[in-house]
């Protein structure tokens, strides 16, 4: 199933995509569900499709679609997880994965604009596969942690690379306001049985910037949970962003930073097309 979030004549909203239509599911789990997260926490996709049958059916291209995770508990990013990626940075490879925080002010879903802040003009594109957390726990073992999993979704980690270079801790420069694609939709665990086989791409203006398949992950997805959930308990529906590969704007010469105008994409197989264009903040 593709799972969404939306917002609907100003209320939001959550369903499953039926070829060009939404089925809207707000009614059918209100009181039990507010949204996806609460959805997936309260164990209740197993209803989804009887509840579809139903449930009213809206155009897709009609409504504006949310962060398939509007208001996750954290949105756990990945750093320097392909060889290229970390050979194009000069870096050294980590015996454990790095991570760091986004905020879900940071976010925005398929088809909404990602906001060039006024600060900066070094803003990059980073494609990545998105990992919703399904069932919670803590200390998962790593046999154990693809059931774990509620689905996938694309992911474009916009990162303002002056600000990012600030200091040793670089968040600063990927959580600006706006700056994050999430979506289209959240595609269930049981359509993708083996994340590692899959192929990602990141577009800007239709030309490929970023092309790798999932396998080539430095720790793969069940030992990030792994790691993860020996810090602290995962909960549903929160967010792990997995890395992106090589082909990042700032590596390149000149540097290819996205721009007010710009169309990006993150396109990865079983899942769909992240689209998203570019705008500038606005100044109020």
């Amino acid at each position: 199933m593709k799972l969404v979030s939306f917002e609907n004549a100003g209320k939001p909203g959550f369903g499953v995509v039926q070829g060009d239509e939404v089925a809207d599911l707000t009614a059918a789990f209100a009181g039990r569900a507010s949204g996806l997260r609460t959805l997936i926490a309260a164990d209740l996709i197993g209803e989804v499709e009887a509840a579809a049958k139903g449930a009213p059916k809206l155009p897709f291209d009609s409504l504006k679609l949310l962060p398939v995770i509007p208001d996750p508990d954290k949105i756990i990013c990945i750093g320097l997880n392909y060889l290229d990626h970390v050979a194009e940075t000069g870096r050294a490879q980590t015996a454990n994965p790095a991570f760091f925080a986004r905020f879900p002010a940071s976010q925005v879903g398929h088809g909404q604009p990602l906001i060039r802040p006024r600060v900066s003009t070094d803003f990059d594109y980073e494609g990545e596969l998105a990992v919703v957390i399904g069932k919670g726990g803590r200390h998962i073992k790593a046999e154990d942690a693809l059931k774990h999993i509620a689905g996938y979704s694309c992911y474009n980690e916009g990162s303002i690379r002056d600000w990012q270079r600030h200091t040793t801790q670089f968040t600063a420069g990927k959580t600006f306001a706006g700056t994050g694609g999430f979506g289209p939709w959240l595609v269930t665990s049981d359509e993708i049985p083996d994340p590692s086989k899959l192929t990602l791409e990141t577009r800007l203006n239709g030309q490929v910037v970023q092309h790798t398949t999932t396998d080539l992950l430095i720790t793969p997805i069940p030992q990030i949970i792994v790691y993860l959930s020996t810090i602290l308990p995962l909960l549903p529906g929160d967010v792990i962003v997995t890395g992106t590969p090589g082909g990042v704007g700032m590596k390149r010469t000149p540097p290819l930073w996205m721009k007010p105008g710009d169309v990006a994409e993150v396109e990865i197989s079983g899942i769909g097309v992240l689209r998203n264009p570019v705008v500038e903040e606005a100044v109020s």
